[in-house]
């Protein structure tokens, strides 16, 4: 009887692996959600698992292929373990992940030209700019008033409160 198995892969490898394994004809899942990003200083939406680097197989190891073949396609790390066995996953998750609706579960309120923002830390902590643009993907380009005007600063991300 066929059964639900939570499969390590190789890191950024999960569409090899899968690839590969639905070359084997094994039933293959791993959940994505579409997420907003900067990418070469452009908002993006792009699509991306929901959990990186694991992915969900459908076999039957008793009539093959078997866990080692498995184990070892281009892309597959190793089994999720409890103990020596590899854990079954309940089908019932699988049925339950596959019928969410993930199209807005990775939306976050990025900032648009002249949003206030609040700066939590770093040289210009406790003070309110203005977003400007995105300065590539870890950094922004905020107006920060000094001396009675606004002056452009480039800030890293990390020290933004967006929300």
């Amino acid at each position: 009887m066929k059964s639900w198995y939570l499969l390590y892969c190789k890191r950024n490898e999960q569409n090899r692996a899968f690839q590969h394994l639905t070359n084997q004809n094994l039933e293959c899942f791993y959940p994505t959600i579409k997420v907003e990003k900067v990418i070469r200083s452009k908002l993006q939406h792009i699509e991306e698992p929901m959990f990186p680097s694991y992915m969900f197989v459908n076999f039957d190891y008793l009539q093959g292929p078997s866990f080692t073949s498995i184990r070892s396609t281009r892309g597959v790390v190793d089994f999720v373990r409890v103990g020596a066995q590899p854990k079954e996953v309940p089908s019932s998750l699988i049925d339950e992940m596959r019928s969410l609706d993930m199209s807005n579960v990775g939306r976050s309120s990025l900032p648009s030209k002249g949003d206030r923002i609040y700066v939590k830390s770093g040289k210009f902590a406790d003070v309110e700019a203005i977003f400007q643009e995105w300065d590539g993907e870890k950094r922004s380009i905020m107006l920060v008033k000094m001396l009675s005007q606004y002056i452009p600063v480039s800030i890293d991300n990390h020290d933004l409160a967006f929300n």
